[in-house]
């Protein structure tokens, strides 16, 4: 099997790290890009060398006004590959599907599609298998993938009962200033349950997820307040244990300087990561305390990358060309310089 033709539909925040993430990749190789209007952009794509395509006539004027070269339109490239990952915004990848279909590409959304629109979501640790040589899948949202990651190795460990989860979220991306900033606590509801814990059951149908959600002023990471009741006897230690063996579960210690999602950027800055990304969800294990067989434990989730490995593996999944999770991930982790 020659590498797999991969194209990036959408250069936002997710599609530019998932195009670079592709780049890396031995098995893998960039087809194209597609976006819908002339900006800086442009010249980064050019200088990483990907094609551009214009996603529609109309943006292929708008191209042409900016004297900015593009390849053709988004269908041509689609015809070029084996996957699209889709990165567009929340609700246009639905809008695409049925493009996706006429042509016969495979295709991995975010998010923010619904689960109703694929055959699968997606978490690598998790349920690799259930979206191996499937056609459409998703890619679980930022705050959906930590949770599952976490509460996935829980539950292989000791079983899992129920989940109770307070999830802090930031209230937009460093660059979306439209969006904010905020000067205030908002539940996101004000009322329960968040639709965060319904789409963990997309992954863990079997487990009762109750979550809710507050957005507040700030841009690095959301937090996570995690109540886990378990089916088995655990200590912190076990759990500490648990965790360790994931591959993208990363253990950090506030006593040690780790104390916020600042310093945690900051880390991830002084290790040297593309972006200052942590695509691994970042676990206070001084943050781990069991009551009986209740577990509790605070996470936090860099929005802007947590994702990005996962639509690597996820690539490998739909074409089939790695039948397993964990080799997946390991060639994705060694790839992106991750634990």
């Amino acid at each position: 099997m020659g590498k797999l033709r991969v194209c990036i539909n959408g250069y936002g925040t997710i599609g530019k790290r998932v195009a670079d993430a592709v780049k890396l990749q031995e098995d893998m190789v960039v087809e194209g890009v597609v976006k819908t209007r002339a900006d800086y952009s442009c010249e980064l794509i050019r200088e990483r060398g990907y094609p551009l395509y214009a996603a529609s006539k109309e943006s292929l004027e708008s191209f042409k006004k900016a004297n900015v070269k593009v390849e053709g339109l988004a269908e041509d490239l689609f015809k070029k590959c084996d996957v699209v990952v889709d990165c567009t915004p929340e609700g246009i990848g639905a809008k695409y599907k049925p493009v996706y279909d006429s042509i016969g590409v495979k295709a991995i959304f975010q998010g923010g599609e619904k689960h109703e629109l694929v055959e699968a979501s997606f978490v690598a640790e998790v349920n690799y298998e259930k979206a191996l040589n499937k056609r459409f899948i998703r890619v679980v949202s930022c705050n959906t993938t930590g949770l599952s990651r976490t509460i996935g190795y829980l539950d292989k460990s000791f079983g899992v009962r129920k989940v109770r989860a307070t999830i802090i979220r930031r209230g937009a991306d460093p660059s979306e200033t439209k969006k904010g900033p905020i000067n205030a606590l908002v539940p996101n509801p004000a009322k329960f349950p968040s639709h965060h814990g319904p789409d963990v059951q997309t992954i863990l149908p079997h487990l009762e997820v109750v979550t809710g959600a507050v957005v507040t002023p700030t841009t690095l990471m959301h937090v996570h307040v995690v109540n886990a009741e378990l089916k088995s006897d655990a200590s912190v230690e076990d759990v500490v244990k648990c965790f360790s063996r994931s591959k993208r579960i990363r253990l950090i210690d506030a006593a040690k300087g780790l104390d916020s999602t600042a310093a945690i950027i900051e880390y991830a800055r002084d290790l040297g990561r593309k972006r200052g990304d942590l695509p691994e969800v970042a676990v206070w294990s001084d943050s781990i305390s069991v009551i009986g067989r209740e577990v509790f434990y605070m996470q936090a989730v860099h929005q802007e990358s947590i994702v990005v490995p996962e639509n690597i593996d996820a690539v490998r999944a739909v074409t089939g060309s790695v039948v397993e999770g964990g080799k997946s991930v390991m060639l994705t982790n060694q790839s992106l310089g991750l634990i």
